[in-house]
């Protein structure tokens, strides 16, 4: 029997009681006065009926707003395709706040002419202010990452976008990833480098890091090889910062290699959450200490078809921040 049904029978079941009292002994209390009495005893009764469906709209109303929360994260996080356009893909993503999707963790990806194409992003911070500025930054990926060829210029327009929507001291990590034949380019404004898995397991970083989003980002392109017996791995700091109860953070060592190597790619990124709670478990066994986003892909031969991949024009060439280099 749920609360409100409770709050209910009690009702009833004082007002009988006040029925069966004056029934029972008409003799005690004058009639006059039980009729003057009786609005005064059915008012308790009363009032329990109304918190109780006063109760149950709240009730009510509360699980029609939580759906479209719900529903407004899940189209924030849309769920990946198994198959890009030739790459698989598989993708894990918890927040740090319990019963949240999404927090400052951003990804997504599209299918271009020329092969699919990825972000993946860390807002600063946590909280409404975090789901917030990963919102913009979505929406302006979603609107411009279909029509604009160059990562370069793709980088430009998400900061100027998302620029406004920041504070001070607020910023976004961000990686952008183009899929080609032979090989993957990249743009890191800030972000942390990705994994590459194979033989060996090796990070590529950027020959010349960018500050964020927000702080003047001066966006290259990298262009690194990438073959079907390869995975690629994004990720967030959730994965580097996890820390142990001595407050050890999380070294990309033969546990994460090991992970990453199983069959299926749902399975390896399973694999690697394990060992992240392992590590954490006696630090953060009340909770997640931050956002983790892991996000696998490997190209099937299919999309790795085709000539040698030259080296683009502007491949480690600057771009040049754009206006005065301070807070406009």
């Amino acid at each position: 029997m749920s609360a409100e049904h409770r709050w209910i029978l009690l009702a009833t079941v004082i007002g009988a009681g006040v029925a069966v009292g004056t029934c029972a002994c008409p003799g005690v209390v004058p009639l006059p006065r039980l009729l003057a009495l009786g609005p005064l005893l059915a008012l308790p009764g009363l009032w329990v009926m109304l918190m109780a469906r006063d109760r149950m709209r709240c009730k009510a109303a509360l699980v029609r707003m939580t759906r479209v929360a719900e529903l407004t994260q899940q189209a924030l996080v849309r769920p990946l395709p198994s198959d890009l356009g030739g790459l698989a893909t598989a993708v894990q993503s918890r927040s740090a706040s319990a019963g949240v999707l999404v927090g400052g963790d951003l990804y997504d990806a599209v299918l271009l002419p020329c092969g699919p194409r990825l972000v993946v992003g860390d807002v600063r911070g946590h909280g409404l202010d975090a789901v917030r500025i990963s919102a913009a930054v979505l929406s302006a990926f979603r609107h411009t990452a279909a029509t604009e060829p160059d990562l370069i210029r793709l980088a430009h327009a998400l900061d100027d976008r998302v620029r406004d929507d920041l504070d001070d001291e607020d910023f976004v990590t961000l990686l952008l990833a183009d899929f080609v034949p032979g090989a993957v380019r990249l743009v890191n404004c800030g972000h942390p480098p990705p994994l590459r898995v194979g033989r060996r397991m090796e990070l590529i970083e950027p020959p010349y890091p960018s500050p964020p989003l927000g702080l003047w980002p001066t966006p290259r392109l990298h262009t690194v090889p990438l073959s079907p017996e390869q995975r690629l791995l994004f990720y967030t700091d959730g994965l580097t910062e996890a820390r142990d109860a001595h407050g050890t953070p999380l070294a990309l060592d033969h546990r994460v290699r090991n992970a990453l190597r199983a069959p299926a790619l749902d399975e390896a990124l399973a694999n690697l959450v394990g060992v992240v709670d392992q590590h954490a478990a006696i630090r953060d066994s009340g909770g997640h200490g931050d956002d983790l986003t892991l996000l696998l892909v490997q190209p099937h031969a299919g999309l790795l078809t085709g000539p040698a991949l030259p080296v683009a024009k502007n491949d480690g060439v600057p771009g040049a921040p754009r206006g005065n280099p301070g807070r406009s």
